[in-house]
């Protein structure tokens, strides 16, 4: 094989990995926009802060195991109690957010908990950056075993193998519970009407607080699994991650579970692959930046030729 061309399937190989590997962060965090949106009609702003404290508490769990001097089977004890730590955090977090930001709004006009959203979010941005850590990074112990796996030109990091398939179990399985339990099947019918649940005899509080825990949780493993992959994290940092997760449920179609994973993968694949395609045109050079106009650009495109999204279903009126 000509050298350029493996240099070439290399470069881009690469590139579809690490769209990948950042997609299925944003489908892990859209899950929760999606399923609150299908059961609330709410767009919860401040679900990237809750996916931010989850990063937090994986971090101060792995500092507590030690930090980078962890070694051996003890990485794997450190990582599984850190995604632990973060899921819990996180859900408890939203439960919060829940009862004390949206609960009181729930009959109020819609512009309301949108406003209460946003402010939560600026709340525990700030609380964060400006209260505990005086705007300061911080950096996640690197303690994920370095090596690749090579699948012919395509060369994958033991890290990337782990956040994407971890990833795909977590999605799996929160999907399996959605349509395979007694729980998922009242989030089911409290999304399709919450007064006609009530009159089933279903709890309606209890499932919507369960769709926001659920949602955190998966936020929450995102959270670790960032600070594993991107090392650093801060106060702030759920903003973008948030605003892209959100835009990944929107492509995929904002209520649907499997939309907001499509959708996640669409749009990690897009900002590095469709970046690097427009740098080969003659006389064009983005830089990195430029990935976020590429995503945004084509969440236009695609609303305005299917406005629900790609796997959108037809909104329903509530009872």
């Amino acid at each position: 094989m000509h050298p350029l061309f493996l240099s070439s399937a290399e470069f881009w190989s690469d590139q579809v990995v690490n769209g990948l590997t950042t997609g299925s962060i944003y489908a892990l965090i859209a899950l929760g926009y999606t399923m609150v949106y299908g059961v609330l009609q709410l767009i919860n702003f401040a679900h990237g802060e809750v996916f931010m404290v989850g990063a937090f508490a994986g971090y101060g769990t792995l500092l507590a195991f030690g930090g980078d001097d962890v070694t051996g089977f003890t990485i794997t004890i450190a990582i599984l109690a850190a995604l632990l730590a973060a899921g819990a955090a996180s859900m408890a977090t939203a439960v919060v957010i829940e009862r004390v930001a949206y609960r009181p709004l729930r009959n109020a006009p819609r512009l309301a908990p949108l406003i209460s959203a946003i402010g939560v979010s600026v709340f525990l941005s700030h609380l964060v950056d400006d209260g505990f850590l005086d705007g300061k990074s911080q950096f996640y112990p690197q303690i994920f075993p370095t090596g690749n796996v090579g699948f012919g030109p395509m060369s994958v990091s033991y890290l990337q193998l782990f956040l994407m398939g971890s990833s795909l179990a977590m999605m799996a399985i929160l999907y399996l519970v959605i349509q395979r339990t007694r729980t998922g099947t009242a989030i089911r019918a409290v999304a399709e009407s919450r007064d006609n649940a009530a009159l089933m005899g279903i709890d309606v509080n209890r499932a919507i607080v369960i769709t926001f825990a659920l949602g955190a949780v998966m936020a929450g493993f995102a959270g670790v699994l960032y600070g594993l992959f991107f090392s650093s994290i801060r106060g702030s940092m759920g903003f973008i991650p948030g605003i892209k997760a959100f835009t990944a449920a929107v492509l995929g179609g904002i209520g649907s579970i499997p939309g907001a994973v499509l959708g996640g993968y669409f749009l990690g694949l897009t900002e590095t692959v469709g970046r690097e395609l427009l740098n080969e045109i003659p006389g064009v050079n983005l830089p990195n930046q430029w990935k976020d106009v590429v995503a945004f650009a084509l969440l236009v495109v695609i609303l305005i030729l299917r406005p629900n999204g790609i796997l959108g279903q037809r909104t329903t009126k509530r009872a």
